[in-house]
């Protein structure tokens, strides 16, 4: 479980494609890497992985072809921005909302300029997935814990601080770039015990 307040901007130092179905990624994480063990949950832009090995501020993560499918991960190249997040711990502040690192899928950014002090984020969500979406609820795009401002559609837009921008991998992304999304976790669990199955 996390809360969407990102950590530390990574450096995707090495992109190693294994035997198998296993891609390993080896993360440059000075400041997450500090404390975490092998086996722990870190998120990379959103997506919980396990860590695997690690070392010199450096941290490993072995990643399925599922996952690399389905969120943005399959895409980076190495030298990419990674938003990190370590899993909470019980007494942490949440100073975002439940994010559980179980990605929904990818959403393209339509928009991306600076407005005035701050910047707005457009993105469109695949098709039929606008349902999911509430002004002033809560989302998670490539991690980063967000208030989603309008919706029309299968398209919303989200406002962004000069702060965010300066401590998320936000500041890399551009116009066309897909951003790993996860909805609100209460708004899947009442669609489905709204269809009553």
């Amino acid at each position: 479980m996390f809360s969407g307040i990102i950590e530390e901007t990574g450096v995707l130092k090495n992109i190693e494609r294994g035997a198998g179905a296993v891609t390993r990624f080896t993360v440059g994480a000075e400041a997450t890497a500090a404390g975490v063990r092998v086996g722990d949950s870190v998120a990379n832009n959103g997506c919980c992985l396990t860590v695997t090995g690690g070392g010199g501020g450096e941290l490993r993560f072995d990643l399925l072809e599922e996952t690399l499918r389905a969120t943005n991960l399959g895409a980076l190249r190495v030298g990419a921005l990674v938003n990190l997040e370590r899993s909470l711990r019980v007494g942490d502040r949440i100073g975002g909302h439940f994010v559980t690192g179980h990605v929904d899928g990818t959403a393209r950014v339509t928009k991306w300029e600076k407005a005035g002090a701050d910047y707005e984020l457009e993105v469109e969500v695949p098709a039929g997935l606008g349902k999911y979406l509430v002004p002033k609820g809560c989302i998670a795009l490539d991690g980063i814990s967000l208030t989603v401002g309008g919706v029309s559609g299968d398209r919303f837009n989200v406002w962004i601080i000069p702060h965010t921008l300066a401590v998320t991998a936000l500041r890399d992304r551009k116009v066309g770039d897909r951003l790993n999304i996860e909805f609100d976790m209460l708004a899947k669990y009442t669609e489905r015990l709204l269809k009553g199955s």
